[in-house]
């Protein structure tokens, strides 16, 4: 079997040297080059023709964030997978990394106690991410070539996020057959509820920046990111449509449109409050091994308002949201889910899709006038 070629990109030698020595202990994946700095990243992407490249942010001569726009440009498709730190710094670099086009990204390792467990822990958290960004390794997904439909690193209109390059290499291929559900009957909406995950920055900003009014209902969203990072999303997502976006402190009266994002590392739910409805934040042990997850807040909305609910799921890794998605529309609300050709990773919009739980599966460039016309008419069109 063909093994995921990565190229590691950091300046510093302990750490390119971490990377390559957790991804050798991974199978199927191998580290075919690294190096120092963005510039020489460019030189060795056209050399070895990668499937994936993992890359530092603070670099000298040419950072992460302009070596990604430069690759990009280039027409360079393979994921992109940013190495961050935890902090306001980290956060708001990485979502400029984001913005640049890069797929995905990892927290380095901190507050650890030894080599080996700084190994395990980036292991832990880059490995999944390789195997599902590049389901087909070896077939030179690095090489500038066939564009997508919107060129790498042009921006997403008024979106602020670049347009992502979709992992798979051979998505025709793999595409998997999807039969979707009746349209439901016309009922009330109270309630919009969102999940996402890997390539969600990017979608969530061109749904959002897409939407002609705010929203008729409150909306609440779980994107999979640490704090900090969740807080800094919701400034950047506010600045781009008619929605007022927030990060969710708990305790709030939900408001017609007003968006709330989950906190990294709390769960959100949402719960009756008399005749109106409140966020909920928790610190349960995590579900699907997330938290946020995105079925918590989908399983709480439905307990809030029964069928008299809007759900949809983007892009993202697992299956986070199908358990939810069941619960949504046995009460008889109403689902929608991003396609695959579209998705950076179809994972957790595939799960529920190929479940048969999906009203509708769109493309992302059609979900915002979706979810208007089902706000509007309590339903999907047929």
């Amino acid at each position: 079997m063909a093994a995921i070629r990565v190229l590691v990109v950091d300046d510093s030698v302990v750490v390119r040297r971490l990377v390559s020595d957790a991804l050798a202990q991974a199978p199927g994946v191998e580290v075919v080059g690294v190096a120092a700095n963005g510039r020489l990243a460019q030189a060795k992407v056209a050399q070895l023709r990668p499937d994936a490249v993992t890359m530092d942010i603070e670099m000298p001569e040419m950072n992460g964030i302009e070596a990604v726009r430069a690759l990009r440009a280039a027409g360079h498709r393979m994921p992109i997978i940013m190495f961050s730190t935890l902090t306001e710094r980290g956060a708001e670099a990485t979502l400029d990394a984001l913005a640049a086009g890069a797929t995905d990204y990892v927290a380095k390792p901190s507050n650890v106690g030894s080599v080996q467990e700084s190994i395990a822990k980036v292991a832990h958290e880059l490995v999944p991410r390789l195997r599902s960004l590049v389901p087909v390794p070896g077939l030179g997904a690095g090489v500038a070539g066939a564009a997508p439909a919107s060129a790498p690193g042009a921006p997403a209109a008024s979106s602020g996020f670049a347009s992502v390059p979709r992992a798979a290499v051979g998505a025709a291929a793999v595409r998997r057959p999807v039969t979707t559900r009746p349209a439901p009957a016309p009922h009330a909406m109270r309630l919009m509820v969102l999940g996402s995950s890997t390539g969600g920055p990017e979608a969530l900003s061109r749904v959002l920046s897409s939407l002609t009014a705010p929203p008729a209902v409150p909306v609440l969203v779980v994107q999979h990111m640490p704090p900090v990072f969740t807080r800094q999303l919701a400034a950047r997502l506010d600045r781009l449509g008619p929605a007022t976006v927030v990060e969710a402190a708990g305790g709030e009266l939900l408001r017609p449109g007003t968006v709330y994002i989950a906190p990294g590392d709390r769960h959100l739910e949402v719960r009756r409050a008399g005749t109106a409805l409140e966020t909920v934040l928790t610190d349960g042990p995590p579900v699907n091994f997330c938290r946020p997850a995105v079925d918590v807040l989908f399983r709480s909305a439905v307990r809030a308002v029964a069928g008299d609910l809007l759900a949809v799921v983007l892009t993202g890794m697992g299956a986070d949201g199908r358990t939810g998605c069941q619960e949504v529309v046995d009460a008889g609300g109403t689902v929608l889910v991003q396609d695959e050709p579209t998705s950076v990773v179809w994972g957790m919009p595939g799960a529920v899709a190929t479940a048969g739980l999906a009203h509708q599966v769109l493309p992302v460039t059609e979900v915002a006038s979706a979810v208007e016309r089902a706000l509007f008419t309590g339903g999907v069109a047929a």
